[in-house]
């Protein structure tokens, strides 16, 4: 298995029927849970570890999550409410390392996450075909529809959800 994906790459099939739309709504709104269930009883030691060598540790982790998370919300009401406009890239990987993300209770990050999926949930439940047919662009991977970004993100909690759960059962926790 690639430790990296550990439930796959993230793949897309096209515009997404109407089962799909749902099923993906309900991962977002089940992503906040699985998140929790999966962290749940982890020492301090256990937080720090690494979920493969050389990727981030599942503190990073839970707090990755809520971040990406957020700039998703945003990315998708600013295509809901915008002509295409152009979205602002993070550099994922140095919002690991600042210092909220070493200090910050883990808890804090999963009712961050709570309380965002439940806006998030209703506005999405709320969109209809032409709305998710939106677009908006990312300066280094390009246009992306609604409809593909919310794919991306039932895909990506479980992808998370799956780093940590399958290093639990690779070290026994």
């Amino acid at each position: 298995m690639d430790l990296r994906y550990p439930i796959g790459p993230f793949k897309f099939d096209g515009q997404p029927s109407e089962q799909q739309i749902k099923q993906f709504i309900s991962d977002i709104e089940q992503a906040p849970a699985r998140l929790r269930a999966a962290l749940a009883g982890l020492s301090e030691p256990q937080l720090d570890t690494p979920y493969r060598p050389g990727g981030w540790t599942l503190r990073q982790v839970a707090h990755h999550v809520p971040e990406s998370h957020m700039n998703a919300y945003v990315r998708m009401k600013l295509g809901l409410t915008e002509d295409n406009p152009t979205i602002k890239p993070y550099d994922e990987a140095r919002w690991a390392e600042t210092p909220d993300v070493r200090e910050t209770p883990i808890a804090t990050s999963l009712v961050l996450l709570e309380a965002l999926h439940q806006r998030w949930v209703t506005l999405l439940k709320a969109l209809g075909p032409a709305d998710l047919a939106r677009t908006f662009t990312h300066p280094e991977s390009g246009p992306w529809t609604l409809g593909k970004y919310l794919a991306l993100y039932s895909w990506h909690g479980k992808h998370h959800v799956a780093h940590i759960t399958s290093l639990r059962g690779r070290m026994g926790w």
